[in-house]
């Protein structure tokens, strides 16, 4: 059985449209998948720890947060460990992410 395109203006229309929308979600998933998995170190807290320094050598030392601001790797170092306050004690284990 011969199919007829009746209008071609919409036919092409309705390819176009398909096609870029096949387009993007590929793109997408690509991106969605691309992520590299992330391990956690246990560290413990020592006397002198803060949360300022412990982001601070994390970002000298850490793959995982090269070239970020430091006030962000504390506030998910923060919300990782479910901290309350700034607040660290001494024997207190934490997990930070590491590549």
């Amino acid at each position: 059985m011969k199919m007829k395109i009746v209008n071609k203006k919409k036919f092409i229309r309705s390819m176009v449209i398909i096609l870029g929308g096949s387009i993007l979600a590929f793109l997408g998933i690509s991106n969605t998948y691309s992520k590299t998995e992330v391990a956690y170190k246990e560290d413990y807290i020592i006397k002198g720890d803060t949360l300022w320094s412990i982001a601070e050598n994390e970002v000298s030392n850490n793959e995982y947060y090269k070239n970020k601001d430091i006030r962000e790797v504390m506030y998910e170092i923060e919300k990782l460990n479910n901290l309350q306050s700034e607040n660290l004690e001494i024997g207190q284990k934490i997990l930070i992410p590491n590549l």
